[in-house]
């Protein structure tokens, strides 16, 4: 391998963080479209910047190049990404309001927090609460974008079945709200318990 492909590779993580962020704005102009193909775009669209999200990590940890631009750009591409696709959903009645601002209430705190430990030099390692929470996020809201009633088997039309996408996408946001409590508060009670050290 020359030291192009080298210095590509180096900078794949990255490139792929930044393509997550690019997804953003694309994604909310395809959801101001109540339909169902808009939806159906948009949930494609999020599918592929939440693989990247795995993939970045992945192919950071692998070839050992972890920077520190990636560790900013990465949870922000993340919460964009996240909060994005509930806030658009909002006005069509797909999503209640007050789980989202407990959501977006949550990342806004703990990454203040974050900042401050970072400039305190302390070190409070993720639980896999925050794993958990943002794989619910995920499934929650591709749920959410697909929204609409689905044939699931080989085009079938029976009733039998007929998936409510919203509905699965809901149940699954509520776990993704308990879990996303709980994290927030277990976050809360590590720092503050380090702070009095």
């Amino acid at each position: 391998m020359d030291i192009n492909q080298k210095s590509a590779l180096r900078h794949l993580p990255n490139f792929l963080t930044l393509s997550r962020i690019l997804v953003v704005l694309p994604m909310a102009v395809i959801l101001t479209s109540p339909s169902k193909s808009a939806g159906f775009i948009a949930t494609v669209l999020f599918a592929i910047a939440s693989f990247t999200d795995w993939l970045d990590g992945y192919l950071a940890r692998r070839m050992g190049i972890i920077t520190v631009l990636g560790k900013f750009l990465d949870p922000i591409a993340d919460k964009l990404l996240v909060m994005a696709a509930l806030i658009m959903i909002i006005p069509f009645d797909r999503v209640p309001a007050w789980m989202v601002l407990v959501i977006l209430s949550r990342e806004i705190i703990i990454t203040g927090l974050r900042g401050i430990a970072s400039s305190e030099g302390i070190v409070i390692e993720a639980s896999n609460l925050g794993k958990y929470k943002t794989i619910f996020q995920i499934v929650a809201i591709l749920g959410l974008l697909l929204h609409y009633e689905y044939h699931w088997l080989f085009g079938l039309k029976s009733s039998l079945f007929l998936v409510n996408m919203h509905n699965v996408g809901i149940f699954y946001l509520w776990i993704a709200t308990i879990i996303t409590i709980w994290s927030g508060v277990d976050y809360l009670v590590r720092f503050f318990k380090v702070l009095a050290k």
